[in-house]
């Protein structure tokens, strides 16, 4: 008998209890810097050892800190259920949980790629900086997905969130887009859970909405719970 499909779609609040800061305070700037001055190909190009530095800042802290029980909750998940996660995140804690199908919808921190070869992608837990090159040498990037770029993962994470057969939303505002826009491509019928401690949507928003309103390492493992006993 095959497992039911759950999807999770995660976002920041995922992992805010692990430790990791957003990087972004109430007036939009990440660590003191206009968010396009250090995520925007414009940037990389004006300032390029200050981006490298931004997100060697962010690879660091990374190493220092562990999943929390929400992601251990959904990695859980997966012994009962047939579990795909797609998530906003840049870190690896889904996989430090050891959830075993985790799409990045906006790159890996701990990966790198060529600034000539996009298909050219390393991993990579040091510090990047001017001078590491690819084969060919061309100078290397974060593997991040910056404002006003594609996000190549956004049509397989489409085409997963289209088999949900229960579909589960933590820690994401699902106001910014184009991840924002997954929630459609579930099928009508399907029940949705919305775990963030301040939920911008109401439950009569969608069918088959039941809105949760804690955070990541609390509300996800009640529902996880919950699940195996339904």
């Amino acid at each position: 008998m095959s497992k039911q499909k759950i999807v999770v779609l995660t976002g920041a609040g995922m992992s805010a209890e692990s430790g990791l800061k957003t990087f972004r305070d109430e007036n939009g700037l990440w660590e003191g810097h206009d968010v396009m001055q250090v995520a925007s190909p414009q940037g990389f190009a004006q300032n390029p050892e200050l981006v490298l530095e931004f997100y060697n800042q962010r690879r660091r802290q990374l190493l220092d800190v562990s999943p929390n029980k929400g992601h251990l909750a959904l990695a859980e998940l997966e012994q009962g259920f047939d579990v795909s996660i797609v998530t906003q995140n840049v870190d690896n804690l889904h996989e430090k949980a050891g959830s075993s199908h985790v799409v990045h919808l906006h790159g890996e921190l701990f990966k790198v790629r060529s600034t000539v070869n996009e298909n050219h992608v390393l991993d990579w837990e040091k510090d990047l900086i001017l001078g590491d090159t690819d084969d060919h040498g061309h100078q290397l990037r974060p593997h991040i997905v910056w404002f006003g770029e594609m996000v190549p993962m956004l049509e397989t994470a489409a085409q997963i969130t289209q088999q949900a057969e229960i579909l589960i939303i933590i820690g994401t505002s699902m106001q910014v887009y184009p991840a924002a826009s997954l929630i459609h491509y579930a099928p009508d019928e399907t029940p949705i859970y919305f775990v963030d401690p301040k939920p911008n949507i109401r439950s009569t928003d969608f069918n088959n909405l039941t809105v949760i309103p804690k955070t990541a390492a609390e509300g996800v493992p009640e529902l996880v719970e919950q699940l195996f006993n339904s």
